[in-house]
């Protein structure tokens, strides 16, 4: 147990037909954080485009916006510690 990430949550990804648009505020945080380019196009380290795909369509239930959310801003996000079996370990601090 104690290798195990600190996390206050346990979220469940969700999916959604379609593809969701990010808000804009998450748009902007994205490129200037170099995770997005000029067009638009998300370029997250590590993760393949058929996995980028799928991100695209689920979103999770946020413990700490208390909304549901992209699982891209999600992903992003400070709190964000790993995503297991279709959960995410969240540290659940305030943002």
């Amino acid at each position: 147990m104690a290798d195990e990430l600190e996390h206050k949550f346990e979220v469940v990804i969700q999916e959604r037909e379609g593809r969701q648009k990010l808000p804009d505020p998450v748009k902007e945080e994205l490129k200037s954080s170099g995770m997005m380019d000029e067009k638009g196009k998300l370029k997250l380290k590590g993760v393949s485009p058929k996995m980028l795909k799928k991100m695209k369509q689920e979103f999770v239930d946020c413990p700490v916006l208390k909304e549901d959310i992209h699982f891209i801003q999600c992903f992003v996000c400070p709190n964000f510690q790993s995503r297991v079996m279709g959960k995410v370990l969240c540290k659940g601090d305030k943002l």
